[in-house]
């Protein structure tokens, strides 16, 4: 626990599964936290209930102060913030972070807790030395109904020598503020310094990008779908266009998915793709999670393909590297957003075979 002098006003523009389980977690320790979301019941839950936070870890009810968003004019009232997260779908960055930007103090910082590349709508809304991106690698976590969420497991990834939280400045310096927010962040699970930001996000692009939409098109949780080797392949043509972008961007692109870039990249000779392969058919087994995308499309609501799949694919075209899996992907994943199409395992064939594989 934070003693007095080290704890922060913290506010939350988005109480979803991850906006919940930092934000609970953080009230939990001490914090004085705020939540600010537009889902009615969330709220209305919150407020009577408290926050429900289950996971690797004993479980707990946190009560964190919840505003719905047309409530602003009485948040404003309030002090200023010390620290202010966005933790939104990638499409509502540019207006979530202006919004909260107004309520943290003119010393204080703005965290993207968000997947895809967000960084640069935080730096135009708030400016790039006020922005901290904050990359979280191999946490899921899931809510499925109003007032309780949850994450998978009953260890911490710290406890198998992972790291989950990268804190980076946009301009790769090390600073006091991410020291800080690596320290806050420590009793949810590991942390570190980054000053490769921009190689981290890539690389947590990655792992998005080859999992959530194959697992929210098929309708099939992860350890399900690495049991068949067309979606194993499915997955790995994908991150291999991910990592020849990422590369031939410049980016020091970290690993993921347990491998380096320059493997996946590198996954269409024979020997390398055996070994990727592998590595996927070794996850068969253990809890089947659906990653975000996918939780998208149960409940009906837009995912975030373009600023995934998509913005591979845009990307790509600016360094000539052709990208027509990630592109075939996206195809699939707007049809089932616009209810053309029905999630199922039919749609890895139909990526793959309108991809040439």
């Amino acid at each position: 626990m934070p003693t007095n002098s080290k704890s922060k006003r913290i506010i939350f523009i988005g109480a979803g599964a991850v906006g919940s389980y930092l934000g609970g977690w953080l009230s939990h320790t001490g914090h004085d936290v705020t939540l600010v979301d537009l889902w009615d019941e969330q709220v209305e839950t919150i407020r009577e209930h408290g926050l429900q936070v289950d996971g690797p870890h004993d479980s707990f009810i946190a009560r964190p102060t919840m505003y719905h968003l047309h409530e602003n004019e009485l948040l404003a009232r309030e002090d200023k913030f010390d620290i202010g997260f966005v933790a939104v779908k990638a499409y509502d960055t540019l207006w979530a972070a202006t919004f909260i930007d107004k309520f943290v103090k003119p010393d204080g910082y703005i965290v993207s807790s968000q997947n895809t590349w967000t960084d640069p709508a935080i730096a135009a809304a708030v400016g790039a030395d006020r922005a901290v991106g904050l990359v979280m690698s191999s946490i899921s976590v899931a809510m499925w109904e109003a007032g309780k969420v949850e994450r998978p497991g009953d260890t911490r990834r710290r406890d198998h020598g992972h790291i989950v939280f990268r804190a980076g400045n946009h301009d790769g310096s090390d600073s006091p503020r991410l020291h800080e927010l690596i320290e806050i962040l420590d009793p949810i699970d590991g942390g570190k310094i980054t000053t490769n930001l921009w190689g981290e996000r890539w690389a947590k692009l990655g792992q998005n990008s080859m999992g959530n939409p194959v697992s929210a098109s098929s309708d099939m949780g992860m350890a399900d779908l690495n049991k068949h080797a067309r979606g194993r392949e499915l997955q790995i043509r994908l991150a291999q266009e991910v990592a020849a972008v990422g590369i031939a961007l410049g980016h020091d692109v970290e690993n993921f998915g347990g491998k380096k870039a320059s493997e996946w990249a590198d996954a269409s000779k024979g020997d390398v793709y055996e070994v990727l392969d592998g590595e996927l058919a070794a996850k068969s087994s253990g809890a089947n999670w659906r990653p975000s995308m996918a939780q998208d499309v149960v409940k009906g609501r837009p995912t975030e393909i373009y600023q995934m799949n998509g913005f591979v694919c845009e990307q790509g075209a600016t360094v000539g590297i052709a990208t027509p899996v990630n592109a075939a992907m996206a195809d699939v994943i707007r049809a089932i957003d616009a209810n053309e199409l029905e999630a199922g395992f039919e749609n890895v064939e139909r990526v793959l075979k309108a991809s040439g594989h």
